[in-house]
């Protein structure tokens, strides 16, 4: 009878350890969803190696800001994942999480960057090599909204960035520039995966303008034979920062796990499976093992060009900016 008691009580208390097993939710960009698809077990073997511990990671994907309006709104997200620095600092105005955010895990707190590339149909039939080819009379352009997504928000300042860097380049020049690839833009999806699916399931457009990751993830899923890769001679640098998110991790008492998983990004093995995807990763030593895979490609970062990123999304982005208006125009 005593054994069996024991027994007993040792099976309860470990089905209370079940169920009070840490739940962690990482609300991220929707292009990211395979990438988290893949860490989370490496995450998870990891951390039940070093604590003895077991988390169960859910996922939120969707555009960038949508899914930080979330946040706000009340989704009770532990950590965020996104790629853009601006998306997180919503988080900080907000007293959802420190203004220092950014210096609280190595590199700014980005593990990983991408650039922006132009996917277009095999044998380049529209002959598209740079920004100003999508500005011509019957070019169809696949571009994720800029006001939903970062996918967007990178390709449409990647082109006004490109047009200012020309001789004599200017805003008036930038603005003529996206004002006509806007014009070739038939429909805007509100995610880079959404864009995704309308160019190569729904076979809409010439172009599509995507993240190089997003480009490697379309290889896998429909075969390269199908579309062609162009690296624009000018590109923005797209960062991939994260965040914890801390009044959640307090509310949960979730703060320990939720750093863990975040630092665990700038790990060797993390860094390798980032790099699989087409990451450009952070540490110099696995960058340089995968650098065969990486193509040069000429970038700058948003603040360099546009000031800082809260300069760009209110010049550009904010309601009645430069998009809304050169939209009113098409």
């Amino acid at each position: 009878m005593k054994r069996r008691l024991l027994i007993l009580t040792a099976v309860m208390l470990l089905a209370r350890g079940a169920l009070g097993a840490p739940v962690l939710l990482n609300a991220s960009y929707d292009v990211m969803r395979d990438f988290y698809k893949d860490y989370n077990p490496l995450f998870q073997k990891a951390w039940r190696a070093k604590s003895g511990e077991t988390v169960t990671v859910q996922q939120s994907h969707g555009g960038s800001s949508k899914q930080i309006l979330a946040v706000v709104n009340g989704l009770p997200a532990d950590v965020v994942t996104m790629n853009q620095a601006s998306d997180i600092d919503v988080l900080a105005t907000r007293h959802l999480l420190a203004a220092n955010w950014a210096q609280r895990f190595p590199d700014h707190s980005v593990p990983f960057t991408s650039t922006m590339v132009l996917l277009v149909r095999k044998g380049n039939p529209k002959h598209i090599r740079d920004w100003p080819d999508l500005a011509r009379p019957g070019v169809q352009v696949i571009l994720a909204n800029p006001k939903t997504s970062g996918n967007g928000r990178y390709g449409y300042l990647s082109a006004w960035a490109w047009a200012l860097r020309q001789p004599g380049g200017s805003d008036a020049r930038a603005r003529q520039l996206v004002g006509h690839i806007l014009a070739n833009v038939p429909l805007l999806d509100g995610g880079g995966r959404a864009a995704t699916t309308t160019f190569m399931q729904r076979q809409i457009g010439d172009v599509l303008i995507t993240f190089e990751n997003e480009a490697e993830m379309i290889s896998r899923e429909f075969g390269r034979g199908q579309f062609e890769l162009v690296y624009p001679t000018l590109s923005a640098r797209a960062d991939n920062p994260v965040a914890v998110v801390d009044s959640v991790v307090d509310k949960k008492g979730s703060r320990r796990q939720a750093q863990a998983y975040l630092d665990y990004l700038w790990s060797p093995e993390a860094q390798a499976l980032a790099a699989r995807y087409f990451l450009r990763p952070a540490n110099p030593q696995v960058a340089a093992r995968y650098a065969a895979q990486f193509p040069y490609a000429r970038t700058f970062d948003v603040p360099s060009v546009f000031g800082s990123w809260q300069s760009a999304m209110q010049k550009h982005f904010a309601d009645g900016g430069e998009f809304d208006r050169l939209m009113a125009h098409k």
